[in-house]
């Protein structure tokens, strides 16, 4: 077969990922603060930009460009890849004052260092390319771990739960420096639309997290979390707790009464008194608290549906002046001229309009989560249902990419509080009889709900546990009992039926 050239024309679609598109991408999945930083830089950088009348400057000489029209090569390229893929709590007990210094003294144990210079922003880091007079060395200081952050590593590793992490990172958010929780748990339970036991569950995990006192209300709880820690908390050592009034005015004789026992064990339980820590959460840096700003708003509306907004606050307004470019456009007489503000005037445009399109983005976004998610606004946080990025996607008719990057650092202002968009997607476990699925925090509820009931005789194994979720209509595997049972902290049957019958024994 002899070989030879020839013209042929094809038709074919493709994605080609311009510099616009792939910086349009970025800027979708940027917080407000980042985004904001970002609209600055552009500000400074490009001279036909200048920032809305909302921002205190001049607009009479601006105009915003008109939206893209549907189908135009601009709109396509701004759809972002919608194709290509406490209250402070006293650590001293109420009415004791100062007293207590007696007891635990001011030894400057336990204190936090003095603040650490906060991480630099990226625009410090960019400033410069080599030396420069701006150079600073705190820039490369590391930031102090905060008991905040201590505490939500740990949560991440104790808690699976979705709706039990919402809880605990609302009772980490209500600690004070101290270690203490401040305000009331009806008032969190009420919010949340959950019961005070399910609170009460979380707090008695968190409880047991380091540094052994945190999470406590008053200074007794603090030292019982600590001394319980230590395998130390008997009846003498609760009672001595208990009367710390007491303690505070070496009042002695006193407590050799309440306590039962002779001078020699009271002064070796003062001694393990004197050991503990008042302020756990003092043994941690501190930092500059950087308050969410929610990107959008859910309110209820009249007739019974939620209504959904952005939050203008968090919206950049920057415009293009016209009036300006017309002006340069004509005085520029050379090439490098006219191309510098050709792509000035693009990029502009470009910026205007991608704001704009994120804008909507998160909007469409939102409005869809809050539409799946009906239950959890109307009833609380038991009702979230099974939600992945797939079934966002389709409804809105996007790519799950881009709802992923959507869903990234942006938060909803609800009667609730105020969550990441993130936290509104949970697993599903498929329903037995093929029905509508259950979602994993449903079913974990459903297993602890199964041991609770548990009695002596009559302690159940994963392999009951499967079968009586199977009977109420949930088809899931015996590892999956064990990895979700594991997580709940809840023991294996062997070591339930024991504490059960030690408990037993000992009543």
């Amino acid at each position: 077969m002899a070989l030879s050239q020839r013209l042929e024309f094809r038709q074919s679609q493709a994605l080609v990922m311009t510099p616009q598109l792939m910086q349009a991408i970025k800027l979708l999945q940027l917080s407000s603060l980042d985004l904001a930083a970002y609209v600055e830089g552009e500000l400074e950088r490009n001279p036909l930009l200048e920032r809305g009348a909302d921002d205190n400057s001049p607009a009479e000489t601006s105009q915003e460009p008109p939206p893209p029209s549907e189908g135009s090569g601009d709109a396509v390229a701004a759809d972002w890849a919608g194709e290509e893929m406490q209250t402070s709590r006293s650590a001293m007990e109420q009415g004791l004052g100062t007293e207590l210094e007696n007891v635990f003294p001011d030894d400057g144990g336990g204190k936090p260092a003095p603040a650490e210079a906060p991480p630099p922003s990226y625009s410090e880091w960019s400033g410069s390319g080599g030396a420069s007079d701006d150079y600073n060395l705190e820039a490369f200081v590391s930031s102090q771990e905060t008991l905040g952050d201590h505490l939500t590593a740990q949560m991440a590793l104790a808690v699976s739960d979705p709706a039990d992490r919402m809880i605990a990172q609302y009772l980490i958010d209500m600690l004070d420096e101290a270690g203490y929780l401040g305000g009331e748990l009806e008032i969190l339970a009420e919010k949340l639309g959950t019961s005070i036991a399910r609170i009460e569950a979380v707090l008695a995990t968190l409880q047991t997290f380091d540094p052994p006192g945190v999470f406590a209300r008053t200074l007794t709880e603090c030292l019982a979390i600590q001394l319980r820690e230590r395998d130390r908390f008997d009846p003498a050592m609760q009672r001595l707790v208990e009367n710390l009034a007491l303690l505070a005015r070496r009042d002695l004789p006193a407590l050799r009464r309440v306590c039962g026992v002779n001078d020699e064990d009271l002064v070796d339980m003062i001694a393990e008194i004197r050991n503990l820590n008042p302020k756990p959460g003092l043994a941690f840096g501190t930092s500059t608290v950087q308050p969410i700003v929610p990107d959008v708003f859910v309110k209820a509306a009249p007739d019974g549906t939620w209504q959904v907004e952005l939050n203008a606050d968090t919206l950049p307004k920057v415009l293009i002046n016209q009036r300006y470019y017309a002006q340069v456009s004509k005085t520029t007489k050379t090439d490098k001229d006219k191309t510098y503000i050709a792509e000035c005037f693009q990029t502009a445009t470009w910026l205007v309009r991608a704001l704009d399109q994120r804008a909507k983005t998160i909007l469409k976004v939102s409005s869809e989560i809050v539409r799946q998610q009906d239950a959890f606004f109307a009833r609380g946080v038991e009702h979230l249902r099974p939600l992945n990025l797939k079934t966002v996607a389709d409804a809105i008719g996007m790519h799950e990419s881009t709802v992923s990057r959507v869903t990234a650092n942006k938060y909803m202002a609800t009667s609730r509080g105020i969550f990441e968009l993130k936290y509104f997607f949970t697993a599903a476990i498929a329903a037995a009889d093929g029905g509508e699925s259950h979602s994993a925090e449903a079913v974990r509820h459903r297993i602890r709900q199964l041991i609770d009931a548990e009695t002596v005789a009559n302690i159940l194994s994963d392999d009951t546990l499967v079968e009586k979720l199977r009977d109420a209509g949930i088809d899931i595997a015996r590892r999956t009992v064990a990895k979700y049972r594991e997580a709940m902290r809840i023991p294996s049957s062997v070591q339930r039926r024991r504490e059960k019958q030690t408990a037993a024994a000992g009543s």
